[in-house]
């Protein structure tokens, strides 16, 4: 199964497409931009959305559903936020056969119908604040699509706040991004850097954007979610204002924040290889594979009944048992380290003989990745090992990152960089530094990151300004 996927080395683009059909994660639609998401696909993505859901539970957001149709005149109120849409939109101009009243868009993101419907929820300080989140599609109009990462429908949460001061929006957003940032690295085994957006890449209608951007196996970037201190833009477009304390009229200040399915492409990505996917644990739909070995009726016997016993002792870990006839064991080896199952664990005759199983690492090829286990260790040992696997993962990811990160200062150093990782160099703050890199490189300024390593200022790496933030340049999906 592992020949039909193309290596990575020979196209990286196509390899990504083929590990996702061939992993049986999700296919082609024959609505063009759009994908289907198969049981394999959807079982990682619940996990991703239960990893995130159980974090805003913990910070006190709840959970709620606002419809997929907007009147055409919400988006209109917000100047900024129509502006940067508008190529995107889809809209509906008929239903139920006759002509509408007012063109409906098919929901890009909800920030004016959750506006709408704030200000007729708050009134007083004492509805402050209000922490809602829900889980939903939307759809954006994609030229340039890729499964995952880029498509006209996808499926995503968007969270949306609204605050009695500045200082509390700015405290949630930045709450949200270290969410965002913590799922990544702890979850989804992938690190990140948490930063602010520039003026051109924020989101339409924000005071303030920040995001988490990740490096991907080809070393271009990938935004893996972001979160929009909003101002008051909202609030006054929407007329959404509270009595305060004083018993004086406020607007509210408002934030929002999303992730989507790209983060499943982004593990793919970031820790895939020539065989195929390789799932961090905690996100992985099975954690285990036990593959039983068996030459004959007998041996089918005993081995299966070794099998259920070891299932049993693996008690909340998600445990897939296959036991198909018609394949062979080197046949299922294929296809679970093609489908990324963190760890394989085999019991032939031998091994039950003994006592013992044979532990195989998806993330450790060949032999050093295989180990002896006595069964009765299985308990401990197997949640260790998925622990260290995930650990692993991590740390394995942290130093590509690292050795792909470089620090240009001269421009034509800067040209160099963006081809083979990051550039993180100072940045005078001037669009037109930030418009030239782009023009010339392909490669955009990712984020200016929360931590600067300390450093002092310095000189903007296209003009020779002085500047006082280092910025992080790559091209990026």
């Amino acid at each position: 199964m592992a020949k039909k996927i193309t290596p990575r080395s020979k196209d990286y683009s196509r390899w990504y497409t083929d590990v996702i059909q061939r992993a049986e994660l999700a296919d082609y639609s024959p609505v063009k931009g759009c994908m289907v998401v198969r049981p394999y696909g959807y079982a990682l993505w619940e996990n991703i959305r239960d990893g995130l859901d159980r974090r805003f539970k913990a910070t006190g957001h709840v959970n709620a559903y606002f419809p997929l149709f907007i009147p055409m005149s919400f988006l209109q109120k917000e100047a900024e936020h129509v502006e940067g849409f508008s190529p995107e939109l889809a809209v509906v101009t008929y239903g139920g056969g006759k002509k509408l009243e007012e063109p409906l868009v098919v929901r890009p993101t909800s920030e004016t119908i959750i506006g709408h419907m704030y200000a007729q929820w708050i009134q007083s300080y004492r509805d402050l604040p209000i922490l809602i989140n829900q889980w939903a599609n939307v759809v954006r109009w994609e030229m340039r699509t890729r499964l995952f990462l880029r498509t006209t429908e996808f499926l995503w949460q968007e969270g949306h706040t609204a605050h009695a001061t500045y200082e509390e929006a700015q405290e949630e957003t930045l709450r949200m991004l270290n969410v965002y940032a913590d799922f990544a690295e702890n979850d989804a085994a992938i690190p990140v850097i948490k930063g602010r957006k520039s003026e051109s890449e924020k989101f339409a209608g924000a005071d303030t954007s920040y995001t988490i951007e990740a490096m991907m196996g080809d070393k271009r970037a990938l935004q893996a979610g972001t979160s929009h201190n909003l101002g008051q833009n909202f609030a006054k477009a929407f007329d959404i204002k509270y009595l305060d304390r004083n018993n004086e009229l406020q607007y509210c200040w408002t934030t929002s924040w999303g992730v989507s399915w790209r983060i499943l492409g982004a593990v793919i990505m970031v820790h895939g290889d020539d065989q195929g996917l390789i799932l961090p644990p905690k996100l992985a739909p099975f954690q285990v594979v036990i593959v039983p070995i068996w030459r004959n009726e007998d041996e089918k016997a005993q081995v299966l009944k070794a099998t259920e016993k070891v299932k049993a002792t693996l008690a909340g870990v998600r445990v897939k048992v296959d036991d198909r006839e018609e394949y062979s064991p080197g046949w299922k080896f294929n296809e679970w380290e093609m489908r990324g199952v963190p760890l394989r664990i085999e019991i032939g005759p031998r091994d039950v003989a003994q006592d013992q199983v044979v532990l195989a690492r998806r993330d450790v090829a060949g032999r050093e990745g295989k180990s002896v286990a006595p069964m009765m260790a299985l308990a401990q040992r197997v949640p260790q090992m998925l622990t260290t696997i995930q650990t692993d993962m991590l740390d394995r990811a942290r130093q590509y990152q690292k050795a792909n990160t470089f620090q240009p200062a001269t421009y034509e150093e800067l040209k160099t960089a963006v081809v083979n990782g990051f550039a993180l160099a100072y940045w005078c703050g001037d669009a037109e530094c930030e418009d030239k890199v782009k023009d010339e490189t392909k490669a955009t300024i990712r984020c200016i990151p929360l931590d600067q390593g300390g450093v002092g200022p310095g000189r903007c790496v296209v003009c020779g300004k002085e500047a006082t933030e280092r910025a992080v340049f790559a091209r990026a999906y």
